[in-house]
């Protein structure tokens, strides 16, 4: 079964009216407003009481592509909360590579997600690091001085503020070159118990990115390793990177009331890994690379999980009007009140990366999605 044409372009259009690139206002800044400098990599959790919870790693200016050396890189991931949308959001909780560190020194700090158990409000946070262990003996004169392997590692509580560091393990790693390095996760609970847990994935030679996926089935403790790309990269706009940062379902209204669940994924993507040139009698366009990501959309049936369709095909959906043009790292939300709410980092005229954010009313969203 497929959804019709005017399905998606319906998908499509909610996802642009969300992530719109001019009515996006800063949430939380980077540190400094110059490039290399942001924050976000993280999502978005409202507890039972109304408190909006949102996650992310501040990331300082450095260059892993040479080594450490040249700046800080990832070092602090933060939760912040907030009564409201409309309320001001402080930091209840945050992690520095020290506290993070575990089973080795931590290099630097990506991406993480939070997962909410709604039933008893206890909460899991995953977070990749790169730790500061070796390549595989095969790969080891691959490997840049004074850079690591990244993993995913989960830390529970049984509220944001009571999440304990002495609870941390590591949930997924790989010892295969071509899946060497693990980050950015993004969890979510299945209708049948189930944890499914997609997270980024990097070649030792760091020349694609993809989507692997775990699964930690209901009762059990640990994630199993069940593929190392739930979403394919394209041809063109997203052919080094395809990383899924968020799952939205749709809910059962309009053109979606009589068909089964299915659920909306916003990913990032990249033409290349290292910024490439472009000739000056072309059109020129934003083409995105590490670091500096497009933004695109694909669909997928709930129960066919992770059979996922991409929307975006030839060009990438979201684009910020500033510098490199860079939109990554959307997390998304329908609050309480029906109301989608969502984040993502853009790229600013400083250069820099804040999270910013934009909110739709639940009736644009039954507008949009209305028969």
């Amino acid at each position: 079964m497929n959804l019709e044409t005017e399905q998606i372009n319906q998908l499509r259009e909610l996802g642009i009216r969300l992530i719109d690139q001019h009515k996006a206002k800063i949430l939380i800044p980077a540190k400094k407003q110059e490039p290399g400098f942001w924050f976000g990599g993280g999502n978005i959790v409202q507890e039972s009481n109304g408190r909006i919870l949102i996650c992310g790693r501040y990331r300082n200016a450095g260059d892993s592509t040479t080594g450490t050396g040249a700046g800080e890189r990832g070092l602090e991931f933060s939760i912040f909360a907030g009564e409201s949308t409309n309320a001001a959001f402080s930091k209840i909780l945050s992690f520095s590579k020290q506290d993070l560190a575990h089973s080795s020194e931590i290099v630097s700090i990506e991406g993480g997600c939070l997962l909410q158990d709604v039933q008893t409000n206890k909460i899991e946070l995953f977070v990749s690091t790169e730790k500061k262990i070796a390549y595989p003996k095969a790969l080891i004169n691959f490997q840049k001085p004074g850079t690591g392997v990244w993993t995913v590692d989960l830390l529970q509580g049984t509220k944001a503020e009571s999440i304990d560091l002495n609870s941390i393990q590591t949930v997924a790693s790989s010892y295969n070159g071509n899946t060497l390095h693990v980050k950015d996760p993004v969890a979510f609970n299945s209708s049948n118990g189930n944890t499914e847990l997609m997270y980024c994935n990097h070649p030792f030679s760091w020349s694609s990115s993809n989507t692997g996926l775990a699964r930690r089935t209901e009762n059990e403790n640990t994630f199993e390793h069940l593929s190392d790309s739930v979403l394919a990269r394209g041809n063109s706009w997203d052919v080094a990177c395809s990383r899924i940062t968020e799952r939205l379902q749709i809910p059962k209204i309009g053109s979606f009331a009589d068909i089964p669940d299915l659920s909306l994924y916003f990913y990032d993507g990249a033409e290349c890994l290292r910024s490439l040139d472009q000739n000056p009698q072309a059109a020129k366009r934003p083409r995105g690379y590490s670091c500096e990501e497009l933004g695109g959309l694909a669909w997928g049936w709930d129960d066919e999980f992770p059979n996922i369709k991409p929307i975006s095909t030839e060009f990438p959906l979201f684009i910020s009007p500033h510098a490199t043009g860079c939109s990554r790292y959307v997390s998304s939300i329908f609050l309480q009140n029906e109301d989608l709410l969502a984040t993502w980092q853009q790229a600013q005229p400083d250069g820099s990366q804040p999270l910013v954010t934009n909110q739709l009313d639940k009736s644009e969203v039954h507008r949009i999605l209305s028969d």
